[in-house]
């Protein structure tokens, strides 16, 4: 996504400019060891007081270490359940680098929409694809 340059920094990323898509996104900030990256934004539809390991933020943050290791853009499509309710998402990672080099954020962002009737059987559990 940058184009054979370096990655973009955080401070690139201006929630004014994106308007009312912030709701749908997300950045974790990425530490070592991986397991204790943290969310620095979650938009308010990407999260779940009640069921945060079902929220879209959580199944983002479960696919940073391909994100570093691959060290491109992940798009990630899917279902879950969020809020109890049986989806379809759309969601994806780009890494962010303040010295353009090493990885030290993700931006995230998803959407999602309910299942509609017998379309669960059709729709893969999750399917990945790199940028």
């Amino acid at each position: 996504m940058a184009l054979g340059q370096t990655f973009p920094r955080r401070d690139q990323i201006e929630a004014s400019v994106l308007g009312v898509d912030w709701a749908n996104c997300l950045i974790i900030a990425v530490q070592s060891p991986v397991r204790v990256s943290y969310f620095a934004h979650i938009g308010e539809n990407l999260s779940s007081a009640h069921y945060p390991d079902h929220s879209l933020a959580g199944i983002l943050l479960s696919h940073v270490p391909q994100v570093l290791s691959t060290r491109r853009c992940l798009m990630i499509e899917g279902r879950a359940t969020l809020r109890e309710c049986r989806v379809v998402y759309r969601s994806a990672l780009y890494p962010l680098s303040d010295d353009g080099i090493a990885i030290d954020h993700l931006l995230g962002a998803a959407n999602w929409r309910p299942l509609r009737k017998n379309e669960e059987l059709l729709l893969p559990l999750i399917r990945t694809n790199w940028l």
